[in-house]
């Protein structure tokens, strides 16, 4: 499925014409020198304001240029909508039916589950081997609850075989299962670039959709919004959430957990998020809306 056959390229071409248009006219608007008396102005400018507004209310051609930028703000809106629908729709579907149809049933048609290897890394020979201590701890508990009577070492010895054997049976379909898991992300991963590369003009319609709903925001909301992704992702707690993020990575991809990449990780990376994070509010956020940058830091006071 092509992003192309989903799109409208004539309703694309449009809007961006039109967006382009307008953020031309806003700019020259800007930038258009005034007079000393344009500045100063002999009536407030809220009575202009009022006059102005009165003056598009009455003017005939207003409703149509209403209902036009209604359209195009609609178009923008759906072209957004589809584009990440796509996004998060099209890798969830390439993996889970490359993973299902494609790649599963080659791993287990020349990997042979009685040659193959139990464990893809120690920890899941340690995870074993944990378990087995368990199951067999387990039974000595279960023997001393019924009645008082002790299994025999025989007995014992017999049933732990058994877990023995459904737990390697787990560990092989786990590490199996770490295997597909690698081929089927990145199979996924080349089909989201794939619709990136293959949607460029929805790009744009899509990065002027954001940036109308963020700067659009009360300078309140833009404040929440702020201190919420800074704290979650950067704030005291967030270490924890890396964390338990890079070690369910690490089982999902059948790889070691390295406590020493992990904490370096954690050392380093919410450093460098919240630098752009401060960075983006510098350099942006105070230069487009000040008053929200004075209400956050406000509110993180």
């Amino acid at each position: 499925m092509r992003p192309d056959a989903v799109f409208n390229n004539r309703d694309l071409q449009s809007t961006q014409e039109r967006l382009r248009s307008n953020s031309i006219e806003n700019s020259e608007k800007n930038n258009k020198p005034s007079s000393k008396t344009e500045e100063t102005g002999v009536l407030p400018r809220s009575i202009l304001s009022t006059l102005n507004r009165l003056k598009v209310e009455l003017d005939p051609s207003a409703e149509e240029e209403v209902v036009k930028n209604f359209r195009t703000s609609q178009r923008r809106t759906l072209i957004s909508v589809r584009l990440v629908l796509l996004l998060v729709i099209v890798p969830f579907l390439t993996f889970q039916i490359s993973k299902n149809l494609v790649i599963g049933p080659l791993v287990d048609r020349f990997r042979n589950p009685e040659q193959a290897t139990m464990f893809l890394n120690y920890e899941m020979e340690e995870k074993a081997l944990e378990e087995m201590r368990k199951s067999e701890e387990r039974l000595k508990f279960q023997s001393f609850l019924n009645g008082g009577e002790e299994l025999s070492a025989v007995e014992i010895e017999k049933r732990l075989q058994e877990r023995v054997a459904e737990i390697a049976e787990e560990f092989r379909a786990e590490s199996s299962n770490a295997i597909k898991n690698v081929f089927a992300d990145l199979l996924s991963v080349g089909a989201f670039i794939w619709l990136l590369l293959m949607s460029k003009r929805e790009l744009a319609v899509l990065k002027e959709f954001f940036d109308q709903i963020v700067y659009g925001l009360s300078d309140s909301a833009k404040a929440f919004i702020i201190i919420l992704f800074t704290d979650v992702f950067v704030g005291f707690h967030s270490p924890h959430g890396w964390e338990v993020i890079l070690s369910s990575v690490s089982r999902h991809l059948g790889l070691p957990e390295n406590h020493d990449f992990i904490f370096l990780f954690i050392a380093t990376f919410p450093v460098i998020l919240d630098t752009i994070f401060k960075y983006w509010i510098f350099r942006y956020l105070n230069r487009i809306s000040p008053s929200a940058v004075a209400t956050y830091r406000n509110m993180n006071e």
